[in-house]
């Protein structure tokens, strides 16, 4: 029956973005041969007395997306652009020595980064400070995630009448058992572990004391390094800051300074002309500029090219699925090829996984895993976390020779679950839909979603559960070397923040991906080498084939549904998921 609306829904919603469609792709090959042509023949250039514009206010993600239909309006890509944070950290190395750049000018409201991200790219501007050279903010609104980006700068502006957000974190979960009960679907749950609070959104209207606890503790883990950081930067104790934060203090432009969170206000005017002094210009020149877009095409891909020695580093990005996945999730298909393909190539000394998932499929995440061990027998591997590494996303790096957390990273979540809905009172009495049939078999129809499991289904579902979270925390046993009963008391779904996993043996040390990379140069002994990525990424022309559809439908529904996509979004999801899940138990939304 569910496929039955699916397809309904789906022909009707076809026919009537057809036209829409077909008119995207042929604007957007066009676009894509002309950007492919600009790349190809127009250099960056970068003047002399540049300054370096730091823009965080785009979509840091993993890796820069080489699509050239990302500034389409069709598909809504306004504001939507996008870079990879490993270019943002590459090109702030660079520009501490080029004498072409005199400083930094950061522009940052709203960062669309998790915590772990902003921590890297946070590093890389201290790192950047170390040159000499100055970093100026500015911001008419500064949320916490941008003011905890830009309290590195060495002059952090506000506009006069603009804001600055700091009360401290709260998460919130959503719950969909009043929904379901009003539409007449039941949740039949079947999980291990206490702490794998993924189903309860379907089952209960508020979190479990297990949940709370663990929520609770993460949070607090993420409040701590965020409010460390600020403090080393401003020298402001954290005591003060967090009563600053718990009292409100910072409610008009004027508090901000009075609490020294701020430099002073200013109008963008006048930041310019500070700028222009900085990079060496008078206040009638124009400031020449460079995006930190621009300026990170500029640079190699490798940190030595003419290095016969390599060190491959494949990313892991997004929810775990069987087959090829695409630049936005991970196909244990084409990851396992990635992991097979460095393992067999001998100028590859070296493996690091850089995960950032919240896991996914159980199948799949073993599959991954066994390439894993594979390569490990005969290269060093070595894991680098970022936002997030649970569950599934913890499972495929688990038999990695070392683990590298951010403070900040969410990791853990070592538990399975499954969810198959019971649809028979909507079909039966709110639809007048009913269902008959024959079958050769008693488990003939088992998964049947027009009626409850009989306690015979649950028995043999329960059973696979439990095989593959035997299996789960046997992995983890075998790469963390320690006993399974251990594994097990720290296992349960239990969701842990990155300095917590270090204490508890679930990651062997906090570091940047950048330590990472280091660490797997350092166990491999080479000095010079190349660093090469995979996978492959998809072509601006495949991406828009393969995911032009989608990305015209999700633009028109985050148009229309506006900051309800998010719930719409999750529905989506739960629905689509098939099969037992090792994944992350529940959406974080940390404000």
């Amino acid at each position: 029956m569910r496929e039955f609306f699916k397809y309904v829904f789906a022909t009707i919603i076809g026919f009537i973005i057809s036209l829409v469609i077909v008119s995207a792709i042929a604007i957007g090959i066009i676009a894509g041969i002309v950007s492919s042509i600009d790349d190809d023949n127009g250099a960056v250039l970068v003047s002399d007395n540049s300054v370096l514009y730091l823009n965080l206010d785009q979509a840091i993600v993993e890796r820069t997306p080489h699509d050239g239909f990302a500034n389409l309006a069709i598909i809504g890509a306004e504001g939507e652009k996008s870079i990879g944070f490993n270019d943002i950290i590459r090109s702030l190395e660079k520009a501490k020595t080029d004498d072409r750049i005199k400083c930094v000018y950061l522009s940052v409201s709203s960062p669309n980064a998790g915590f772990a991200t902003m921590r890297e790219v946070r590093n890389a501007m201290i790192d950047f400070k170390t040159s000499g050279k100055k970093i100026i903010a500015y911001s008419e609104v500064y949320t916490q995630g941008a003011y905890y980006l830009a309290s590195v700068a060495d002059k952090i502006y506000l506009n006069p009448e603009g804001a600055l957000e700091f009360k401290g974190l709260s998460s919130k979960l959503m719950f969909f058992k009043g929904a379901l009960d009003k539409l007449g679907i039941e949740a039949q749950i079947i999980r291990v572990g206490n702490y794998k609070s993924a189903v309860e959104p379907f089952i209960t209207d508020k979190m479990s004391d297990k949940n709370r606890e663990q929520v609770t503790a993460y949070l607090t883990g993420l409040y701590s390094t965020f409010l460390q950081g600020i403090s080393e930067s401003r020298k402001i104790d954290t005591i003060q800051l967090h009563q600053i934060a718990d009292d409100y203090k910072i409610r008009q432009p004027k508090d901000a300074i009075s609490y020294k969170m701020v430099d002073g206000l200013k109008y963008k005017d006048e930041v310019l002309d500070e700028l222009k002094s900085l990079s060496g210009k008078k206040k009638k020149d124009n400031i020449s500029s460079v995006t930190i877009n621009d300026y990170a095409k500029s640079l190699s891909d490798h940190k030595d090219g003419g290095s016969k020695d390599k060190i491959a580093v494949i990313f892991a990005n997004g929810d775990i699925n069987g087959g090829e996945g695409d630049n936005e999730t991970i196909g244990s298909e084409k990851i396992s090829r990635s992991i097979r393909k460095a393992r067999q190539d001998s100028s590859i000394k070296a493996i690091v996984l850089r995960v950032n998932s919240p896991g996914g499929s159980a199948l799949a995440s073993d599959v991954i895993w066994r390439e894993i061990v594979l390569a490990k027998k005969v290269k060093p591997v070595i894991a680098s976390f970022g936002d997030v590494a649970a569950s599934g996303g913890y499972y495929i790096a688990c038999a990695a020779d070392s683990i590298f957390v951010q403070p900040n990273t969410i990791t853990g979540s070592i538990g399975v679950f499954g969810i198959i809905p019971n649809f028979q009172n909507l079909l039966n009495t709110k639809l007048g839909i009913t269902f008959d049939g024959v079958k050769t078999g008693q488990y003939a129809d088992i998964m049947s979603v027009n009626r409850p499991m009989t306690a015979g289904e649950r028995l043999i579902i329960q059973n696979d559960v439990n095989r593959v979270y035997e299996s789960f925390i046997s992995r983890v046993s075998d790469g963390r070397k320690k006993s399974k009963a251990y594994i097990d008391s720290i296992g349960g779904g239990r969701v842990w923040v990155g300095n917590d996993a270090v204490k508890i043996g679930l990651a062997d040390r906090t570091g940047s991906f950048r330590d990472a990379i280091n660490a797997a140069a350092k166990k491999a002994k080479v000095k010079d080498y190349a660093i090469v990525e995979y996978p492959e990424m998809l072509s601006p022309l495949k991406s828009l084939i393969k995911d032009g559809t989608d990305k015209i439908k999700t633009h028109y529904a985050k148009a229309e549904l506006g900051e309800s996509y998010r719930i719409y979004e999750q529905l989506k999801s739960a629905i689509a998921k098939s099969g037992v899940q090792t994944r992350m138990p529940f959406q974080i939304v940390i404000q």
